[in-house]
Formats: C-alpha cells, sequence, structure tokens
C-alpha cells in the first residue's frame, strides 16, 4: 500500500502583512490543484481575516501535521499558535513577535522529525524583529541557525525562466564585497550542483558564474576580483569536474538566448541576482534555500503592509513556492529510492 504523501508546514509570517490573505487565497482557489498543507496561525484570526477579506472560508484546528491531508478538501487546516495581541492589518505590533518565532520553530520540528514534508514561509518583517532583539540577518540564517546547520545555507531564487542564486546574501555591498573569496564561490557552486541534481532533476547541471565588476573587470582595468578570486574559483570548480563557466558580465547574462545556455546563475551580490529575475517574473518567482537539511521555500516578496488587509495581495508566489515544495520533495524520494 502507497503511503500518503506528508503535508507542507506553512507559517504564519508577519501577522500584520499579507501572509494571512494569501494563504486564504492559496487554499481557496488552488486547493484542487495544490498538495495538502496546513497553516500555523490563529484559526479565528484566519476565519475573521477571510471575512473581512470577502472570501468567507473555514479552518480546521489541528493538533498534530498528520491530521491535514484528511481534511484539506473542505476546511483550511491550521495549527494553532497564539497571538499576544489582536493583528491590525498593516500596523506591527512587537508583542506578536514571539507568535511569528514560534510559527516558524514549530515549522522546523516539523520538518525535522518527519510529520511534515516541506516548509514554506510567509513573509516576516525583518526590521520589527531586529527591533525586538532578532540576532539573525534573515530567515534564511534562523532557519539555519534552528537546524544546528554549521555551514553556509544557498540562497536561489527560481521560476520557470531562470534559476539564480547569490554568494552573498544581506549585508550592505561594501560587506558584500569584503566577505567575498574564492572559497564562499566554491561552497555555493557545489553546493549549487548538488540541488540541480537532486531537488531539480538536472542530470548535467550547467552553471554560469557571474562577474563582479562591469565587461569582467577589464584585464583587471575595472577591478581585480575576477582574476584574482573568481576566476580561480572557477577552475576549481572545473577541477573538481563541475560545468562551471564565468565570470561572465553580468550585463549581458540574463537576456533570453544566454538563459537557454545554464540551469543556474550564480552572482555575487544579492541586487545582481534579484533584479533580472524579479523584472522577469516578479509575481511567481520562489525562494529556496540550499543547504538545510530540509526542504524550505518562500515567496520571493515581503510582507506588502501597504496593502494588508485590502485583498488585493497576489498569492502567485505563494502558490508556486508551494508546488515547488511538492516537487522538490517528489525528486528527492525518487533519488533516495535508486
Amino acid at each position: 500500500m502507497t503511503a500518503k504523501p506528508l503535508p507542507i508546514a506553512l507559517t504564519m509570517g508577519e501577522p500584520a502583512g499579507i501572509g494571512g490573505e494569501l494563504s486564504i487565497k492559496a487554499w481557496h482557489r488552488h486547493r484542487r490543484e495544490l498538495p495538502p498543507f496546513y497553516l500555523l496561525d490563529d484559526p479565528g484570526r484566519i476565519e475573521a481575516l477571510s471575512e473581512t477579506m470577502g472570501t468567507p472560508i473555514s479552518t480546521a484546528a489541528i493538533s498534530e501535521p498528520g491530521q491535514a491531508a484528511a481534511l484539506f478538501g473542505d476546511r483550511l487546516p491550521v495549527l494553532p499558535v497564539a497571538l499576544n495581541e489582536p493583528v491590525i492589518s498593516g500596523q506591527l505590533n512587537t508583542n506578536n513577535i514571539g507568535a511569528v518565532q514560534t510559527s516558524i520553530e514549530m515549522a522546523v520540528r516539523h520538518v525535522e522529525d518527519g510529520t511534515a514534508a516541506a516548509l514554506v514561509t510567509n513573509p516576516i518583517h525583518k526590521e520589527t524583529l531586529y527591533n525586538a532583539g532578532f540576532a539573525h540577518p534573515g530567515h534564511t540564517e534562523y532557519l539555519a541557525a534552528l537546524a544546528g546547520f554549521k555551514g553556509e545555507p544557498v540562497m536561489m531564487l527560481a521560476t520557470d525562466a531562470l534559476r539564480v542564486v547569490t554568494v552573498t546574501r544581506h549585508i550592505s555591498l561594501a560587506n558584500a564585497l569584503q566577505l567575498l573569496n574564492a572559497e564562499l564561490i566554491v561552497e555555493t557552486v557545489a553546493t549549487v550542483h548538488r540541488s540541480l541534481v537532486l531537488d531539480f532533476a538536472v542530470a548535467e547541471p550547467r552553471i554560469r558564474v557571474a562577474a563582479l565588476n562591469p565587461h569582467s573587470g577589464e584585464g583587471g582595468n575595472m577591478g581585480r576580483e575576477e582574476t584574482e578570486i573568481i576566476a580561480p574559483a572557477i577552475e576549481t570548480l572545473q577541477r573538481l569536474g563541475l560545468n562551471v563557466t564565468g565570470p561572465h558580465p553580468a550585463d549581458t547574462l540574463f537576456h533570453e538566448k544566454a538563459r537557454t545556455e545554464y540551469d543556474a546563475a550564480v552572482c555575487m551580490y544579492h541586487d545582481q541576482a534579484l533584479i533580472p529575475i524579479k523584472t522577469i517574473d516578479f509575481d511567481r518567482a520562489v525562494n529556496i534555500t540550499l543547504g538545510l537539511p530540509f526542504i524550505r521555500t518562500s515567496p520571493d516578496h515581503g510582507t506588502a503592509l501597504d496593502i494588508a488587509g485590502t485583498g488585493l495581495a497576489r498569492e502567485s508566489s505563494l502558490v508556486a513556492a508551494i508546488d515547488l515544495a511538492r516537487t522538490i520533495s517528489a525528486n528527492r524520494a525518487r533519488a533516495a529510492a535508486k
């Protein structure tokens, strides 16, 4: 007898933002094509929010993830997480930060103990977390800490048309330049290669590495990072047998024809990767954390406080994140069965 697929854990995110609306829309409009998922949130809040949106739904409070699949077709399964104070859409409240973190921590436990197939995170509001004493640069680093992961997690953004990865993440450009080194590039690209094989079922990954400076540094005349850091890293990766080329000028790496020549592009800093992918497919890009001991995806946008509570938020990126989590889970299961 074939075992039923495990449900996907969906975190609360910033409750004053659009995460609740997205979760409601994802279930209400797409539950027939999506795998079962459950939301870690306050069931009463979700039902009240759905009424405000004009999309009234029923929730089903569950006590453990295994109950989600049987309920999913008729009601949105919600594993209750208590909020300290009522939520007002668009108005941040640091008194509810504990619930945001609890939602994430519970979901991590579920994927680690094998009761959930994957973790999908709604957007958090990092500044509010920082003001409440949050000690991590972002979601990715927090998840790595919860998992006890000692390596360097990698952030990939993916759509049907493009996959991009950043070597450095949520730090200033000045700090990114200080952090950049050949070892970090080698580690990042090696993680990307493994993920393309395991998570995306790409048998022979083709990876292109972007230059840092204009025109790949023009032989050192516009900067020496290409010759002293990036090129040596690429040579190391090639000696390991990986299909990696570069450094490629970033201004010619993302046009339509160029994108057909690789399976992922590795960029040196945040905006170098995120500008092209958000330009190509802003509404459906998915953030995937590579290197963790569990699957984590998320929508590639923020909390959108300015439109929270209006019902205008588009759920397409969250739907894509849930669907991609299912695909990665299935690919990993097939690889494990071989």
